[in-house]
């Protein structure tokens, strides 16, 4: 982070703007904080247990932010540093939630940061849900790891294989998708931002309107919904789609159903859109499924407030920000694949009330669901819905009304940006939320983007005692 701290003070200073100093400050503080971490952690052996994998990947997270948010308090910006925190944490996160205002008249430098969190947390992520957590048996993450990297199943020999693999997959979407938005009329420097924050998922942009600053541009948001719904699909499928001994395995019932749900949810929401508001077949088409693939893949981009475009209309909306994407992805929300855990579980529970001796088996595509699988789905479940009733209840006794603390707490836990109401919809941000109400989002985004379960279990006492 430190040395990428550089590429926006070099931003500024070819910009002749001062600013570049913040960064070549902040750069200077990370470095020799880490290194002083470094020397003091330094041992020659360290046995890595799921205790030491809990507490690394919080700690590793928290950190992230707290020095990505160095920047921003630097800066000459108004913001507090709790705004700084929280800034940076739904950058890390790729949640795209802001507190800042006057994105257009913002120095580059802090612009292209912001992006670079969000590209950095979607990386990130990536690689901590496909190589870390199911070792430590975290979620239904596992479910990834029992359809992909089981030793009779692996896709590559060796893990780094993998890793490779998933930064290249990674790289090179953001690199196609910052070219295409460049043809299609995107300025440079605006599609290298929007280039990191649609293949993360995460939806910060350098306009205070969002993509709406080019909603008059079919192209761009045709782009953009491609590499939303790239960047909401399993990684792991990119790896398998090189591999041609692996094609045959690439189908996965998630996938099936997200686009399921895509598809019919959006011919619902253009076909409303043409009855309410009499536009066209394709701008209704284009403007119902670049919303929807939007809020489903937890990306938050918006070209206009559609929580507008009537009741049916914001219901689906919000039943989409509780399901998120697939598993392995840069996306958050519950994951499609545990919904499908959840359906298999109830079906096989009705059968055996009906037929109390049959033997019912439990499968996820051409794997079955073991006990532990099935028990982590339902206990991530649970915690989404705990902490989601949790916060929205504090958030409510800090002063914010019912709708704003409900639907910020539903999307910051589900990593979507935008929440529903006048303050945190589509066409507000968080600007307006005091301090104390950006702490809660702040952990509640942190939950969210690890799975929920690596973050509660720090709060239990057996985790502390031998």
């Amino acid at each position: 982070m430190a040395a990428t701290m550089l590429i926006p003070a070099l931003i500024d200073l070819k910009a002749g703007s001062r600013d570049w100093l913040v960064f070549v400050q902040a750069a200077g503080l990370t470095a020799v904080l880490c290194w002083l971490t470094s020397l003091a952690t330094h041992q020659p052996e360290i046995r890595f247990t799921p205790r030491l994998g809990f507490l690394l990947i919080v700690a590793l997270w928290l950190s992230a932010a707290v020095f990505g948010a160095l920047p921003f308090i630097f800066s000459p910006l108004p913001i507090s540093i709790i705004k700084a925190f929280f800034e940076s944490m739904s950058g890390i996160t790729a949640t795209g939630a802001t507190v800042l205002t006057g994105l257009d008249r913002m120095p580059r430098g802090i612009l292209l940061w912001r992006s670079m969190l969000c590209w950095f947390g979607g990386l990130g992520f990536i690689g901590l849900g496909l190589l870390l957590l199911p070792s430590l048996r975290v979620g239904g993450i596992q479910l990834l790891h029992m359809e992909s990297s089981d030793k009779s199943e692996k896709i590559l020999p060796r893990i780094h294989q993998i890793a490779t693999g998933i930064v290249l997959a990674y790289v090179s979407l953001t690199l196609i998708c910052t070219i295409l938005y460049f043809v299609a009329g995107m300025g440079m420097f605006d599609a290298i931002n929007h280039g990191m924050t649609t293949v993360a998922t995460a939806g910060f942009s350098t306009h205070d309107s969002s993509l709406g600053f080019y909603a008059h541009n079919r192209a761009i948001l045709i782009i953009a919904t491609v590499f939303m719904i790239l960047g909401a699909l399993p990684f792991v499928l990119y790896i398998k789609a090189a591999m041609p001994q692996r094609r045959v395995s690439m189908s996965d019932p998630q996938v099936t159903l997200f686009f399921i749900i895509i598809v019919s949810f959006s011919a619902i929401l253009a076909a409303g859109l043409m009855l309410e508001t009499g536009i066209g077949l394709v701008d209704a088409i284009i403007a119902a499924t670049f919303n929807l693939v939007s809020v489903i893949t937890t990306t938050g981009f918006a070209t206009e407030d559609y929580t507008l475009w009537g009741a049916e209309a914001l219901g689906i909306f919000f039943l989409v920000t509780f399901i998120g994407s697939c598993s392995g992805s840069t996306s958050g929300g519950i994951k499609i694949n545990r919904l499908i855990i959840l359906w298999q579980m109830a079906s096989a529970s009705l059968t055996r009330l009906i037929l109390p001796n049959a033997i019912v088996k439990m499968r996820y595509g051409k794997s079955e669901i073991t006990d532990e699988v099935a028990q982590s789905a339902l206990l991530f479940i649970f915690l989404y819905m705990a902490s989601l009733v949790a916060g929205a209840t504090v958030l409510a006794m800090l002063g914010n009304d019912l709708g704003t603390a409900f639907t910020g707490a539903l999307t910051a836990l589900s990593n979507v940006g935008p929440g529903f109401g006048e303050t945190i919809g589509p066409a507000g941000n968080f600007s307006t939320i005091g301090d104390p109400s950006l702490l809660v989002l702040s952990y509640l985004m942190l939950a969210g983007r690890l799975e929920i379960v690596t973050v509660v279990i720090l709060f239990t006492r057996r985790f502390w005692t031998r």
